[in-house]
């Protein structure tokens, strides 16, 4: 199955396949699952300076190689340093 920039493999299943049932106990597990993420990102803001961080150096570099990109931007030795001053940048 091919999915798209932007959706999700449960925005392709197709609903009328599931019983009234099972497509409130999916609904549910949907509510639940954005409800445990928006907890874990809160509880960890340190993703969304690694995120954003990433994506600012690709975006300013624009690698031929994303995934060698990747793979240095995230095994940079100074890595840890520089999201634990973003971290405290953003605290002030």
């Amino acid at each position: 199955m091919l999915v798209m920039a932007g959706t999700s493999l449960l925005e392709n299943i197709d609903i009328g396949a599931l019983s009234q049932e099972q497509q409130e106990k999916l609904r549910q597990f949907k509510i639940q699952t954005r409800i445990a993420n928006e907890k874990y990102l809160r509880a960890h803001p340190e993703v969304e300076v690694l995120l954003s961080h990433f994506l600012r150096d690709v975006f300013l570099k624009r690698p031929a190689d994303i995934r060698e990109f990747a793979a240095e931007h995230f095994t940079d030795p100074d890595f840890p340093q520089k999201i634990q001053s973003e971290l405290q940048h953003d605290d002030k």
